[in-house]
């Protein structure tokens, strides 16, 4: 009799401890604030995708406390990432979101003091979406001499006037690419501060084109897709195959000239399949991490989210922490020369 007892007690236990733990959470949270830092400038994409998910994951996390947003805009995005995993408080009232390639930045300069950062050792909450109805576009001003891949790949041809942001982020990097590898006859504008800047400047002529992911201008611009827009997409990227929506636009890897750099392609794509990261900083307690992962996920099948996402017309796919950061892992581990390669296309060294 008395081993029952001992048994019931301990099962008892065992059944509690899950219980106990969320409301741990849940005292913790009730009454406080999250800062969800945008690394951007109000108005791009990652801040939209940002400002829907604070307005429905408060209900998914237990305490229900309020989410606000902070704007930490510079370096591509590079400065808010810094302060996530550096400064942000580490209690779980803080987490954010940065561009899909800092991941891989952070991989590839380990010894560039601008980047205070190992992206394997944040908590990683998830991406809002994985690419599944997505692309990175090549969009040409329709007024732009250059109207096709041919066109840019003419010798002698005009140059297309592409504007870039800070080094090492998606809009940089894909243009060292694309001018590099792909051949393609490209005038890089670099220093725009974040998206809504690009935008900017396409809309005034004060560029040709830009590297965009077609959820951003859905959501953020969607004239210029619209037919009559202002936009031309010439080519996708961060695909295995055409998008279904621009069947003449081939994909970086159609275009690459040799099998060793469409393998440096797919690499370099990877990062898009965790096209909206977010993370926390390192060391937040578990027991909340495990709740922040799980009302993130939760939220993304939110009715009012999803009516959010399909009047902006944005890309809803999401993948959780582990996810993301098996897919980090999986960069982790390409092999030497071939990560020494993609370092050089960062650094816009060819």
């Amino acid at each position: 009799m008395r081993m029952r007892w001992v048994a019931l007690g301990l099962m008892t236990m065992a059944l509690g401890a899950p219980q106990a733990r969320a409301d741990a959470v849940e005292d913790f949270y009730k009454g406080k604030q999250i800062t969800l830092i945008v690394s951007y400038g109000p108005g791009g994409g990652y801040d939209v995708y940002a400002r829907v998910l604070a307005r429905y994951m408060t209900k998914y996390i237990p305490g229900n406390p309020a989410i606000v947003i902070q704007n930490m805009p510079g370096a591509g995005s590079l400065r808010g990432a810094n302060y996530i995993y550096n400064a942000a408080p580490k209690d779980g009232t803080a987490f954010g979101i940065f561009a899909r390639n800092i991941p891989l930045v952070g991989l590839l300069q380990k010894t560039n003091q601008n980047v205070q950062f190992d992206p394997l050792k944040f908590t990683w909450i998830g991406s809002s979406a994985s690419f599944a109805d997505d692309a990175y576009l090549l969009m040409v001003r329709k007024d732009a001499p250059v109207k096709s891949v041919e066109d840019a790949r003419k010798p002698g041809g005009p140059p297309i006037v592409l504007g870039t942001t800070a080094e090492g982020v998606s809009s940089d990097t894909m243009g060292v690419v694309e001018k590099d590898m792909l051949g393609l006859n490209i005038k890089p504008v670099a220093g725009y501060t974040d998206g809504a800047a690009l935008n900017l400047a396409f809309e005034r002529g004060e560029i040709e084109a830009r590297n965009v992911g077609l959820s951003s201008i859905r959501s953020t611009k969607p004239d210029w897709v619209k037919p009559g827009g202002l936009g031309n997409v010439i080519m996708v990227i961060g695909r295995a195959t055409r998008h279904r929506d621009y069947p003449n636009a081939p994909t970086a890897r159609e275009l690459a000239k040799n099998d060793r750099d469409r393998n440096l392609i797919e690499i370099l794509e990877v990062p898009y399949s965790l096209s909206r990261p977010f993370a926390a900083p390192p060391g937040v307690p578990k027991d909340r991490a495990d709740a922040l992962v799980k009302a993130f996920m939760e939220t993304h099948k939110d009715p009012g989210y999803l009516e959010e996402a399909k009047k902006g017309d944005f890309d809803v796919s999401p993948i959780d922490g582990a996810t993301v950061l098996g897919l980090i892992e999986k960069i982790a581990k390409t092999p030497p020369d071939q990560l020494k390669s993609i370092e050089k296309l960062v650094e816009g060294g060819g």
